[in-house]
């Protein structure tokens, strides 16, 4: 992992909605930081609604993270197109995001409460 990046505990509580609904909620997000853009949180699937989450067959590839696998959420009224990803099997010095999902929040609204 190059030294733009850091990954660590998120404080508090965070929240991920989509459509009206609550996917989730954790205590043991992560705060992911790359260079200067906002953070991204990411929570344990553990803590997400994955019946709400349908794997789409779009994939992109960092080189300081791996190939990325994205889901569509399914609402009451439409579905969320590749509203979150994670990664699978991230590349050596990323594996703490492993098991792990962050969303797009221009699709979702993810908040600490």
């Amino acid at each position: 992992m190059t030294d733009h990046i850091q990954i660590r505990p998120a404080e508090g509580l965070w929240v991920v909605r989509a459509g009206g609904a609550v996917l989730g909620e954790s205590r043991d997000a992560l705060e992911f930081h790359e260079g200067d853009r906002p953070a991204v949180i990411y929570f344990p699937r553990s803590d997400i609604g994955m019946a709400f989450l349908d794997e789409s067959e779009t994939r992109t590839r960092s080189p300081d993270m791996g190939e990325a696998t994205y889901y569509s959420i399914q609402t009451k009224s439409t579905v969320i197109k590749d509203a979150g990803w994670s990664y699978e099997d991230p590349v050596a010095g990323a594996e703490q995001i492993r098991g792990y999902l962050a969303f797009h929040p221009e699709k979702v609204t993810v908040e600490q409460l």
